[in-house]
């Protein structure tokens, strides 16, 4: 009797050990990568006047990187501003004029003409002046700086810049768990010392094409980082939320 008591309690724990292990999450390797990383580059050729950013400062998209060199333009600027100025002054005097027929009416439609081509001249010239400042496309950090103050500047980038929020998590998942991993599941992201803690994201893509050599397929998790304490380039855990 004893016997029989002892073999049915050893088949119960046997029985929920096989159902604790069989409701365990799996954990899979991990990667952190920046969610972007793009090359900055000046629209307009010249020399590189002032940098404004070092590498490990976060910018804001919008924010003046550097500019080059421009004095030529911003003197061709401000002439054409000063004809656009005159033309107006002349427009407003000629106004009485014309009312009082001192003044003919094709007379004021070849001023209003010169007055819209000087306006269409300075807008012109007010985007060349404007290529010459460099600005950030992108929230995020500088990773690299390419150029300094006297380089000529090219199409080579002069700026590398990385988006730290959210972060990309590139998974790498057996193949057995195919299928199981779907888009929109909840994620839990662990990353290695000495960052540590519990980090959640959302699945954004599951590759649909496995790799034969290593039976594996690929899983991106995307991650919020509103505070930039995460950096990439980490390893960690992740276990997928059901």
């Amino acid at each position: 009797m004893k016997v029989r008591v002892f073999v049915v309690g050893i088949c119960a724990l046997l029985f929920l050990a096989g159902i604790s292990a069989a409701s365990a999450v799996e954990e899979f390797e991990g990667v952190i990568y920046p969610s972007e990383v793009v090359k900055v580059s000046s629209s307009a050729a010249g020399i590189l006047e002032e940098v404004t950013v070092e590498r490990g400062d976060l910018v804001r998209k919008g924010q003046v990187l550097a500019r080059l060199k421009s004095g030529q333009e911003r003197a061709a600027r401000d002439l054409a501003l000063a004809n656009v100025e005159f033309l107006r002054r002349k427009m407003e005097r000629n106004a009485g004029l014309v009312r009082k027929k001192l003044v003919s009416a094709n007379e004021n439609d070849e001023l209003e003409t010169d007055l819209r081509k000087a306006q269409l001249q300075l807008e012109e010239l007010e985007e060349k002046l404007k290529s010459r400042t460099v600005v950030s496309t992108i929230d995020g950090v500088v990773t690299e700086r390419l150029m300094a103050p006297g380089d000529y500047v090219g199409e080579a980038p002069i700026f590398k810049l990385a988006c730290l929020d959210p972060l990309r998590v590139d998974v790498v998942i057996p193949v057995r768990s195919f299928g199981l991993v779907k888009r929109g599941m909840r994620a839990e992201i662990r990353p290695e010392a000495p960052v540590g803690g519990r980090y959640y994201g959302r699945v954004a893509i599951v590759d649909k094409v496995v790799d034969a050599a290593s039976s594996t397929f690929m899983a991106r998790v995307d991650v919020a980082n509103p505070s930039m304490q995460v950096p990439s380039g980490l390893r960690c855990r992740v276990r997928f939320l059901r």
